[in-house]
């Protein structure tokens, strides 16, 4: 299974941006994705994720400015991000949490992340 992720960049503050993301290969089936990022020096933060029934969970520093959403046919998880801010500079990260079959039928928990990419928010 891979993660695509694309949509990254340059955007002043202020602006908008959109990520998107999307799993690719077979016998994965996919629980929830979610976005997390991370600046040097940091730990890794969740941002946003949604399940396949579109529950949805944020950070509170991106509540009422980013709005993730999953395209359940496509497999692709799309991060909205509005308003952006100095602070919201990051590597962003893709991750898809879900589960394998195995060979005696039963699941396989497994996640998988993407490969990052670099939002900068300039001031």
């Amino acid at each position: 299974v891979q993660l695509q992720a694309s949509g990254g960049g340059l955007v002043p503050g202020g602006g908008s941006m959109r990520l998107s993301c999307a799993a690719s290969g077979s016998g994965f089936s996919i629980n929830a994705m979610g976005w997390y990022r991370q600046v040097p020096g940091k730990e890794r933060e969740l941002v946003a994720a949604i399940t396949n029934g579109g529950v949805t969970n944020y950070a509170d520093s991106v509540k009422g400015r980013f709005t993730i959403s999953l395209d359940n046919a496509r497999n692709t998880v799309y991060l909205q991000m509005n308003t952006l801010k100095s602070e919201d500079t990051a590597v962003y990260y893709c991750h898809a949490d879900g589960y394998h079959r195995g060979y005696y039928g039963e699941d396989i928990s497994t996640d998988y992340w993407g490969q990052g990419t670099l939002v900068t928010v300039s001031s």
